[in-house]
């Protein structure tokens, strides 16, 4: 069931119902951004747009949930007008700002910025962040699995392993975006119009009386393009007898052992067999750590199935990622506003960051204000994807988004693209807005009323 109004958290109501009472509609800058990288990433891969405009196209509360939020008691102080006017006739009125999935980000840029009334911005906060941050961290995970496969296809096999078949979905679409081949997920594959691929289980092998015979049925019903799962007892008796009986299997799976020693075997049996075409795939447990390590083996290995490692982010589940006010309007000014807590210091006022690049590729970014001029005459990686509530830009199909996302980010340096150790790529702040940062972040510290203090300046 897609999500709805209600995928909030119960404050962000609370904190509507104040807005109402006191006339607080003024329009106002959200940015999401993620704090910073975890340590096993030098870069991150954009995603979950399109679902963010979805659910902005989408958002309405419904009477039944509005009837639901009447019976909190947290909110039983609202206004009746908040329940009976305000929430019944409640849509996204504002403008989005975004960065194109499949875009290759870093610390500190924004990734959405949302301009709209106070409540209307407010209350899509967690959708917002779920959203953008999940398939975000399960991108990022795609790309770099797919980056160590080195041109050879990775499959996505994680669904069952996911938290959930939402999950599950979004983690096939994202991985799919950010390289991957195909998915096992047929939800996905219905859903986005995926490739799907699958193999055999190791019960239709036990449910035989010996594996010649599984190997045998499944092949009258999927003939040559079957993939035939050999490691559910001895993977080498079972390619010995896969030779012995004149199958042609297009491929065959290794999913535990040493793959690396299994490989090399099986490969020998089959090209003995005359099986040269038959392709070896393998899967168990893989990440881009073992990926990487198989291709630089140079071990015979025609393509990966990747599960756990990839509908998790196993090594980084979750992304420091936040969504704090920049801006808002007083008195028909938008003036910045920033926060001073300790290690959670953000810049203020609505942002661009621009992309600089020389013949062989980005060099560093630029955050500015979105209101500088091209400083730098980079390319701005946000643009309008929303404006007025209405969608901007066409949905791009998948296979667009996964060829710009290889493209973009086979554009940078080996370096920053690495697995382990990767290059720490710069993000600059401009001149504008480090002034600005400065001199706000002087007078907030002068005064503990903030709210004074930004009204005030400029």
């Amino acid at each position: 069931m897609p999500a709805g109004p209600l995928s909030t958290d119960l404050y962000e109501l609370t904190m509507a119902a104040v807005y109402f009472a006191s006339g607080k509609t003024s329009i106002s800058s959200f940015e999401l951004f993620v704090r910073t990288l975890p340590g096993t990433r030098g870069y991150l891969i954009a995603a979950g747009l399109e679902q963010v405009i979805s659910y902005l196209e989408k958002w309405r509360f419904t009477a039944a949930e509005i009837m639901y939020l009447r019976s909190i008691p947290e909110l039983g102080a609202a206004d009746p007008k908040f329940f009976e006017d305000f929430l019944p006739n409640l849509r996204f009125t504002g403008d989005v700002w975004a960065v194109a999935e499949g875009t290759p980000i870093f610390a500190g840029e924004p990734i959405v910025r949302v301009t709209a009334p106070l409540p209307e911005a407010q209350l899509v906060e967690t959708a917002l962040l779920t959203t953008t941050l999940f398939q975000t961290a399960i991108a990022s995970k795609a790309a770099r699995v797919s980056e160590a496969a080195g041109g050879r296809p990775v499959i996505e096999f994680g669904g069952r392993r996911a938290h959930g078949t939402d999950a599950a979905m979004y983690a096939a679409r994202a991985s799919y975006l950010a390289g991957c081949q195909a998915t096992s997920n047929l939800e996905a594959g219905y859903r986005f119009g995926l490739p799907v691929s699958g193999t055999m289980s190791h019960s239709w092998v036990m449910s035989h009386s010996d594996e010649l015979e599984a190997f045998s049925r499944h092949m009258e019903v999927y003939g040559e393009q079957s993939v035939l799962l050999i490691d559910t007892y001895d993977p080498i008796g079972a390619a010995n007898l896969i030779v012995r009986a004149g199958l042609q299997p297009a491929a065959v799976r290794l999913d535990s052992g040493n793959l690396a020693r299994l490989s090399l075997a099986v490969r020998k049996i089959l090209d003995g067999g005359g099986l040269g075409e038959t392709k070896i795939f393998v899967s168990g447990d893989l990440d881009e750590y073992k990926v990487e390590a198989l291709v630089s083996s140079d071990v015979p290995v025609d393509g990966f199935g990747v599960g756990t490692a990839l509908s998790t982010s196993s090594d980084a589940p979750s992304l420091n990622g936040v969504y704090k006010l920049v801006e808002i309007d007083r008195g028909g000014t938008m003036m910045p506003l920033m926060k001073l807590s300790p290690e959670k210091v953000t810049y203020p006022g609505a942002k661009q960051v621009w992309r600089v690049r020389d013949s062989s590729g980005p060099v560093h970014d630029v955050l500015g204000l979105r209101t500088e001029a091209n400083p730098v005459g980079g390319e701005p990686l946000l643009s309008c994807v929303v404006k007025g509530g209405v969608r901007q830009q066409p949905m791009r199909a998948i296979e667009e988004v996964q060829r710009y996302c290889r493209s973009a980010l086979g554009s940078f340096p080996k370096e920053v693209r690495y697995c382990r150790n990767a290059a720490v790529y710069p993000v600059v702040i401009s001149t504008t807005l480090d002034g600005l940062t400065a001199t706000l972040s002087s007078k907030l510290s002068e005064r503990s009323d903030t709210v004074d203090w930004n009204s005030r300046l400029l």
